[in-house]
C-alpha cells in the first residue's frame, strides 16, 4: 500500500495522461467515461467550476488517442476491446475569457488554434475561427482516413464576463456562433463531439444550428462523472481520513463527518449519489486541514454581478421548491440569479417530488454557505467580513457556547448600533425598515458569518418562525418585532408551537423573543424562555 508519505494529490493538475505517469491519486471514473463516450455523438455536459470538466475533457481525449498504456488497470479496461486512435481536436476556452471585445476573441481563437493549424496545415482562406476549424477538421479526416474526436472544455468561458453587456455580448456571440458551426457542418468527417462549461446557453444562439447536442448534465447514469462520491471518499482516501484525525485529534468517523458536513452535499440529478467537491476535498488531504478551499481560488465576478443585477434575496436560498424549468434553462433566457446559482454550484439538488415533478434546492455544504457570506454578502450589506470575525463574532459566539443569550444580544446591540449600511441595502430594503423582515435578514447576515446555520420563516403546523438557529449544543427559536413586545413575540413562541419540531432533537431548545428599535436599527429587548 502506498505510504502517507508518498502519497500525491494531483491538485492544480487537469490532464489525465500526467495524473498516471506521475502516480498521482486517481478516483477512477474510467467506466463512466467510456459509457459517455458510446452514449451519443453529440454530448454537453455542465458543471461548476473546480470539479473535474477538465480532467474529464483530458480523459476522454486520451481514450480517442487510442492511448491504452494508460488506462492499464482501470475499470474502462472491462469495456473496451479496439483502442483505435483518431485525431483529436481538444480545445480549452478558458484561455480565451476576458476578451473585451469581439474582435480581440476573433484573435484568441484563432491564436488557440494555431498548434492543430500547425499539425494539419492551413489555407490562405481560412481567415475566421470558424472557417480555420473547419478547414482543420476536413483536413485530419482525410490525412489520417478517421473521424475526428471534438472535445472542448468551458465553451462559455469568454462570454461569462459580458451577459448583461448586450452591446458587447451580440458581437461576441457572433464570433462564437460562426466558431461552433462547423461541428455540425463537419458531422460526417467527427466521430464523437463533447462540450462542456458552467452554464447553459440555448443551441439556437450559441452554437447556431447545433441542434442535435444531448444534454446530460441532469440524467442520473453520469451524475458522478465529475466530482467524487461519498463511497469513494470512504474508499480511495480511508488511509487519508486516518491520518488527518491523526494530526487533529479525531477519530477517524469523527474526521469522515466533518468532511462531509464541510465538503459533501452536492446533487445532479433526481437520483443521484452524495458528491464531494473534489478540489476542496484534495487540498484538505493535502493539507490535513479543513479549510474553505474552492471560495479561496476565487468567487467568480460575473455571479456576484448577476445576483446584483436581480437583487437575488439570499436568505431565500435555503431552501427552494421549483420546477427544473426553473433552473436547468439556458442563462441567456433568465429572469432571475437562480439558474446561474445552480450551474455555477452555489445552489444544489437536496429532494425530488416524483408526482409534482419539482425540486428542492438549498445551498450544498458548509463551505458553500461561509462562501456566500465572505465572498458574495458584503456586495450586499456593506458589513465587514473581517471586523464580524475578529471583533463581534468571538463575543457573540462564546456567550453562546456559555449559554449566557442576554450577554449575547448584548454584544449583538452593540455591534449592529456601528454597522454603516451602504446606501444600495438602505435602499433595497427601505420598504421594510420598520417591519421584521429587515432585521431577518441582519439576523441571517450576522448567523451566516459566525458559520452557523439559520433559516428565516420556517414553517411548522402552527406558522412560521421568524428565524431558527441551529447551535451544536442548542437549537434557539426567534421571534422578531418591531411593533410589538419581546414578550408578545416569546409568547407567539409558545402559542404556535415553533419549538416543537425541535423537541427531539437532543438539544437544548431555546426560545428568544426580541423588539427592535425601527430607527436605530438594533434589538431593544428581548425575553429568553
Amino acid at each position: 500500500m502506498t505510504t502517507m508519505q508518498n502519497r500525491r494529490y494531483p491538485i492544480g493538475i487537469q490532464t489525465f495522461s500526467e495524473i498516471i505517469r506521475g502516480g498521482y491519486i486517481y478516483v477512477d471514473k474510467t467506466d463512466l467515461v467510456w459509457q459517455l463516450a458510446h452514449y451519443a455523438k453529440y454530448i454537453f455536459l455542465s458543471r461548476p467550476r473546480r470539479f473535474g470538466k477538465s480532467l474529464l475533457t483530458t480523459t476522454l481525449a486520451s481514450y480517442f488517442r487510442g492511448e491504452r498504456d494508460f488506462f492499464e488497470g482501470l475499470k474502462i479496461m472491462d469495456y473496451e476491446e479496439e483502442w483505435e486512435s483518431y485525431p483529436v481536436i481538444h480545445l480549452d476556452l478558458s484561455t480565451a475569457k476576458g476578451q473585451g471585445t469581439a474582435e480581440a476573441l476573433k484573435a484568441k481563437l484563432m491564436l488557440l488554434l494555431d498548434d492543430l493549424a500547425e499539425q494539419y496545415g492551413r489555407k490562405e482562406s481560412e481567415i475566421t475561427p470558424g472557417g480555420l476549424l473547419a478547414g482543420i477538421i476536413k483536413r485530419a479526416n482525410r490525412q489520417t482516413g478517421k473521424q475526428v474526436a471534438v472535445i472542448i472544455d468551458e465553451y462559455d468561458a469568454p462570454l461569462l464576463e459580458v451577459l448583461h453587456a448586450d452591446a458587447v455580448l451580440d458581437g461576441m456571440r457572433t464570433v462564437m456562433q460562426e466558431f461552433y458551426q462547423p461541428l455540425k457542418s463537419s458531422e460526417a468527417m467527427i466521430k464523437f463531439c463533447f462540450i462542456t462549461g458552467i452554464t447553459k446557453f440555448s443551441q439556437l444562439s450559441i452554437f447556431s444550428t447545433i441542434n442535435n447536442l444531448k444534454n446530460v448534465t441532469m440524467l442520473p447514469r453520469f451524475s458522478a462523472i465529475c466530482g467524487i462520491t461519498e463511497q469513494e471518499v470512504r474508499s480511495v482516501f480511508a488511509e487519508d481520513i486516518q491520518a488527518m484525525a491523526n494530526h487533529l485529534g479525531y477519530s477517524p468517523e469523527e474526521m469522515f463527518q466533518r468532511i462531509k458536513l464541510r465538503y459533501d452535499g452536492y446533487h445532479f440529478s433526481e437520483v443521484s449519489d452524495d458528491i464531494y467537491n473534489p478540489y476542496s476535498l484534495l487540498n484538505a488531504f493535502g493539507d490535513q486541514k479543513l479549510s474553505n478551499y474552492w471560495f479561496a481560488s476565487g468567487t467568480p465576478t460575473f455571479l456576484i454581478r448577476q445576483m446584483q443585477h436581480y437583487n437575488t434575496d439570499i436568505m431565500s436560498l435555503d431552501r427552494l421548491e421549483v420546477p427544473s424549468s426553473a433552473f436547468d434553462q439556458p442563462t441567456e433566457n433568465m429572469k432571475d440569479a437562480l439558474p446561474l446559482l445552480y450551474q455555477s454550484g452555489y445552489l444544489t439538488i437536496k429532494d425530488y417530488d416524483r408526482e409534482l415533478e419539482s425540486y428542492t434546492l438549498s445551498i450544498p455544504n458548509q463551505e458553500v454557505r461561509i462562501g456566500y457570506v465572505r465572498g458574495l454578502l458584503p456586495f450586499y450589506a456593506g458589513l465587514n467580513d473581517a471586523d464580524v470575525q475578529m471583533g463581534f463574532a468571538a463575543k457573540f459566539w462564546k456567550a453562546l457556547k456559555q449559554g449566557d443569550v442576554n450577554l449575547a444580544m448584548q454584544h449583538m446591540k452593540s455591534y449592529l448600533a456601528g454597522v454603516p449600511y451602504v446606501e444600495g441595502f438602505k435602499e433595497k430594503l427601505k420598504d421594510i425598515a420598520t417591519a421584521e423582515g429587515f432585521f431577518e435578514y441582519t439576523f441571517y447576515l450576522i448567523f451566516s458569518m459566525l458559520n452557523v446555520y439559520a433559516k428565516t420563516q420556517v414553517k411548522c403546523a402552527g406558522g412560521r418562525a421568524d428565524m431558527v438557529v441551529w447551535m451544536p449544543d442548542a437549537v434557539y427559536v426567534f421571534e422578531l418585532k418591531v411593533h410589538d413586545t419581546a414578550q408578545h413575540a416569546l409568547e407567539q413562541i409558545d402559542s404556535h408551537g415553533y419549538a416543537i419540531p425541535y423537541e427531539a432533537d437532543g438539544r437544548r431548545v431555546v426560545k428568544v423573543g426580541v423588539k427592535f428599535d425601527a430607527e436605530k436599527r438594533v434589538p431593544e429587548d428581548w425575553v429568553i424562555g
